[in-house]
């Protein structure tokens, strides 16, 4: 039986501990704040209740994996699990509106045939053949196995060339694969607006980032009753039911090293615990300043994915008012301006117009009562680095920074009047949260986006094991990135490098 440190309570730092634990380690967790969830967290107030991190669970197979690997008890039975269905409705810049239902291909074809005209639907079907050749090729090494040593085969871009066509040269940028094969301005916002969600810049973005809405249509989009904090729950109980020992407010302050391995760590109160593995599942700055991993002076908190570090604002809305009987869950507002959006990402501004992301939960457990509604409202924001402690998340009220944060909001829960029929009326209050707040629940200001293949291999995150012998990493900062899913995955990992050694390479 090995001692196991863990630092940090996130998704896939719970994810590897209860692996782990099942398999007969001592497994304990660090946490410096004082609950579990990292990004998975909640906001509740006057009888409202608020998801702040994500809202929606794709590829729900990772933690049924978990559950059944830990218990006897599957997830369906620890958790509330619904398909969302319209999975989302889109409105458009342009005023048009099409609704997608969920895991439907035939459904999603038809349903943009007749909002965006004849045709559509075939080559948003087209793309998807495309989309799922790059998920085939790339989904086992680069989801469920540990990176190799050689990363170089990743740096080739894995979503093939349209078929027919004078024109076979391979898209470069997810942003070209929207002009070239989609040819519709509508559709390619809402290409687009799947890269944005995770973080990415579209016009930077490889086409391999088709992934990503190939998996969320093909897998569909469930919700978890009660809210997304409601499985971060469930890991959280899983863990104590194998025994795993959660240690709360209290930070991992130094990784102790003696022969070129990780042996302990120290605790801000100069405790210092052996431990025969380390498994950290948050940035931790001990890392970087002994140079176990890279530092780049230019970052307050160094990165693993190079390009646009992307954060987000969430605007949890208090309303009064029943939700009416047919309204979507999820509704996508596109910005009007998807250039000037694009450049505020890159520059580190805010833009005029964003892209918000409204979700509108049937939950009685997230209300008051019937005559009442939570909505939350998420724009994907700059986020990180000098720009983020130059103060634009962290300032006090009254400031002009904060009043710029305040007037973004302003013309998110404007967007978000397409989706929520008379918003302005209804509002009760509204709490607005930033990559501040991200900051102080995960201690990085940034959401880190998935691994994707392609872009000559930046957008690989760090490998699980790290390069100091007996540590590892978990988490959406580690491989295979950021994202729910994507976190229970790199637990599955971290525990079988650790339990089978080196050689494991996934579960088969």
């Amino acid at each position: 039986m090995a001692r196991i440190v863990v630092i940090g309570a996130g998704m896939g730092a719970m994810a590897a501990a209860a692996r782990l634990a099942v398999a007969g380690h001592r497994v304990t967790v660090y946490e410096r704040t004082e609950t579990y969830g990292g990004a998975v967290g909640r906001y509740e107030r006057d009888g409202f209740a608020f998801d702040t991190g994500p809202g929606l669970l794709h590829l729900p197979a990772v933690y049924r994996d978990l559950f059944v690997k830990t218990g006897k008890e599957p997830l369906e039975r620890c958790v509330e699990l619904t398909q969302v269905d319209p999975a989302s409705r889109h409105v458009f810049a342009d005023g048009t509106a099409v609704s997608l239902p969920n895991a439907s291909r035939a459904g999603i074809v038809s349903a943009l045939d007749a909002a965006l005209g004849a045709g559509a639907g075939a080559r948003w079907g087209e793309f998807l053949n495309r989309a799922r050749d790059a998920w085939d090729r790339s989904r086992r090494p680069l989801l469920e196995e540990p990176l190799p040593a050689d990363v170089t085969p990743f740096a080739r871009d894995p979503y093939p060339a349209p078929r027919t066509g004078l024109l076979r040269r391979p898209a470069a940028t997810l942003a070209e694969v929207g002009r070239r094969e989609l040819r519709d301005p509508r559709l390619a916002a809402l290409l687009e607006s799947h890269a944005l969600a995770y973080g990415f810049d579209p016009a930077t973005a490889p086409a391999a980032a088709a992934v990503l809405p190939y998996m969320e249509q093909t897998f569909g989009s469930w919700y978890v009753g009660g809210g997304i904090r409601a499985l971060a729950d469930a890991v959280y109980e899983r863990c104590r039911q194998r025994k795993v020992d959660f240690v709360f407010g209290t930070s991992v302050t130094d990784v102790l090293v003696k022969d070129g391995r990780a042996v302990g760590v120290e605790l801000d109160d100069r405790k210092v615990v052996e431990a025969d593995h380390l498994v950290a599942g948050a940035p931790l700055l001990a890392l970087y300043r002994d140079q176990v991993l890279e530092w780049e002076s230019t970052d307050e908190w160094p990165r693993h994915q190079q390009g646009v570090r992307t954060g987000r604002v969430t605007v949890c809305l208090a309303l009064r008012g029943a939700r009416e009987a047919d309204a979507v869950h999820r509704t996508v507002v596109h910005s009007a301006d998807r250039e000037d959006e694009l450049d505020a990402l890159a520059r580190g501004r805010l833009c005029d117009r964003p892209t918000v992301v409204v979700l509108r939960p049937d939950d009685e457990r997230l209300r008051p009562d019937g005559d009442h509604e939570s909505v939350t409202v998420t724009a994907t924001v700059p986020a990180g680095g000098v720009w983020a402690s130059d103060n634009l998340w962290g300032t006090a009220e009254g400031s002009a920074e904060a009043s710029a944060v305040e007037a973004f909001a302003d013309r998110m829960v404007e967007a978000a009047a397409a989706a929520v029929p008379g918003l302005r009326e209804r509002l009760l209050w509204r709490v607005v949260r930033t990559p501040a707040d991200t900051f102080h629940e995960t201690g990085a200001y940034q959401v880190p986006g998935p691994a994707l293949a392609g872009a000559r291999g930046s957008l690989l995150p760090a490998a699980n094991p790290a390069p100091l012998g007996g540590l590892y990493f978990a988490g959406g900062w580690a491989h295979p990135g950021g994202g729910l899913a994507h976190a229970g995955m790199s637990g599955a990992l971290v525990a079988g490098l650790i339990v089978e050694g080196a050689g494991f390479r996934g579960s088969q």
